[in-house]
């Protein structure tokens, strides 16, 4: 894969033109020409470049965030790092900090997040390189060439929803499949869900989950990499929840609706050197755990941002309307703070018991179980938040109505709360709606609850994989020797 033009980290300017590339997207039955100039995208095309802007305007955002590539000597995100230290685990867990903090944990496809995947693909590389020959170097030159252009991007994991309990060797529209294979590399077919950030995106990253791997079709089972303006992809996305021609001003819908989509694969080919796997559904399986290793760490970084986020929405919306002192709220954030701090521990945790992998990289200790907990959690967060604000996420004056000078005397006297203006009030329960009441936030809390896969499949997976071996033996000792009086 040429990098030979390749420029380095994103720069807001470059971003907003990489976009307008004649990708096929679509919204509410009409072609978007331009993701960068639609109306519906614009907010969130103007938060990432700003994001990218600021990365590398301010001097320690940007050492932070980037480091020189001893090949091309450009500056290229830390995300792509390949750690072999402590430090430098340390190093690249830091630079997603910065994301998810500047994002407040409301971007779930980050561009870090889809980063660290293509680490674990390179991590992978050997075993990739044994299901069939040339499929390794495939996934180090990937790596290379995303991290020298910084490309943003999405993945896409699930099958289409039509039918669950069918399977697609009885009915192969269930499941995206090859079609052909040439001299060319091969031909695809079908359709991928939920592709978050796809409008967004310059590329996808299509790689089989645990449950369509082990379907016994290998045809079905393929890992590749693809633009966004391949020909015969067609993005449909789902209706923007961030765009508002009046009412409220939704400062968070607006900046971060990442939109999802699902993706259509109208016999796309896909070159040879832009494969990684093909037709092997237990390399895929083992695999799974490995490429995701650094982007979970990615992953309980946001949450925890994002838990902070609900902590202090939380406290200040009850001190606004002077319930801080009761017992029964203290409780409330009390709880909400312990989620946090358990999160925060398990992060710490996590990372101080790195480990070598068998690719040569140093990834954070597997975490799946905190990945369910949190899922679990984040209902019961969203739940305390609604219970603390009550009636007064519903009823809230917009900008416009607090500009208008016949309702102002009205707003001032009755909408006011403990200790704080009618101005500054509305703003922070219409933030608290935002993340616990619209449309915006019932997507969040849905994709928080998905994001990392099922968690009862996930559960069950955790009672195969974990090692009782230890207690078990000491247990089967303990009941085997006669009791004594």
């Amino acid at each position: 894969m040429d990098i030979s033009n390749a420029l380095g980290a994103m720069t807001g300017d470059r971003y907003r033109r990489s976009l307008n590339d004649g990708r096929e997207v679509w919204l509410a039955g009409e072609r978007v020409e331009n993701v960068a100039e639609h109306p519906a995208f614009r907010g969130v095309v103007d938060e990432f470049a700003r994001l990218f802007d600021l990365r590398l305007s301010d001097p320690e955002a940007r050492d932070l965030n980037t480091f020189i590539s001893p090949e091309t000597g450009n500056r290229v995100s830390r995300s792509y790092a390949l750690p072999t230290t402590a430090e430098e685990l340390r190093a690249k867990f830091a630079a997603a900090e910065w994301w998810m903090r500047e994002s407040w944990g409301q971007l779930g496809r980050s561009p870090d997040f889809m980063a660290n995947v293509v680490v674990g693909l390179y991590d992978y590389r050997d075993e990739l390189e044994k299901g069939r020959s040339g499929f390794g170097a495939n996934a180090v030159n990937y790596h290379r060439y995303a991290m020298e252009h910084d490309l943003v991007l999405t993945h896409a994991l699930g099958d289409p929803q039509i039918d669950r309990g069918a399977s697609p060797l009885d009915d192969p529209d269930l499941a995206l499949r090859v079609v052909e294979e040439n001299e060319r590399g091969v031909v695809i077919r079908g359709a991928k869900q939920l592709a978050t950030l796809a409008p967004f995106s310059h590329e996808v990253l299509v790689y089989l989950n645990g449950v369509t791997a082990q379907r016994g079709a290998e045809e079905f089972v393929l890992w590749f990499a693809l633009p966004m303006n391949a020909q015969g992809l067609k993005i449909l996305c789902r209706e923007p929840l961030g765009d508002h021609g009046n009412g409220h001003s939704h400062p968070l819908g607006r900046r971060f609706d990442e939109q999802d989509a699902m993706l259509f694969f109208d016999d796309v080919e896909i070159p040879w050197e832009r494969l990684f796997l093909l037709g092997d559904s237990m390399l895929a399986v083992r695999g799974l755990s490995r490429i995701n290793a650094w982007s979970m760490q990615s992953t309980h970084i946001r949450f925890h941002e994002r838990l902070k986020v609900f902590v202090s929405v939380a406290a200040m919306i009850a001190e606004s309307i002077g319930v801080h002192g009761f017992r029964g709220i203290q409780e409330n954030l009390g709880e909400l703070i312990s989620y946090a701090e358990t999160l925060r521990l398990g992060i710490v945790g996590a990372e101080a018991s790195a480990r070598s992998t068998p690719g040569g990289l140093l990834a954070p200790a597997p975490s799946y179980g905190l990945g369910f907990w949190s899922a679990d959690v984040s209902a019961r967060v969203v739940e305390i938040v609604r219970r603390i604000g009550a009636s007064g996420l519903i009823m809230q004056p917009t900008e416009a109505d607090l500009a208008n000078p016949e309702l102002r005397p009205f707003l001032e006297k009755y909408m006011r709360g403990h200790e704080i203006d009618v101005d500054r009030k509305a703003r922070l329960f219409r933030i608290a709606w935002e993340l616990v009441g619209d449309g915006f936030g019932s997507r969040q809390e849905l994709y928080e609850y998905l994001h990392r896969g099922d968690p009862g499949a996930g559960r069950t997976r955790l009672l195969r994989t974990y090692d009782r071996s230890a207690v078990d033996s000491r247990l089967t000792e303990l009941v085997s020797a006669p009791l004594t009086a």
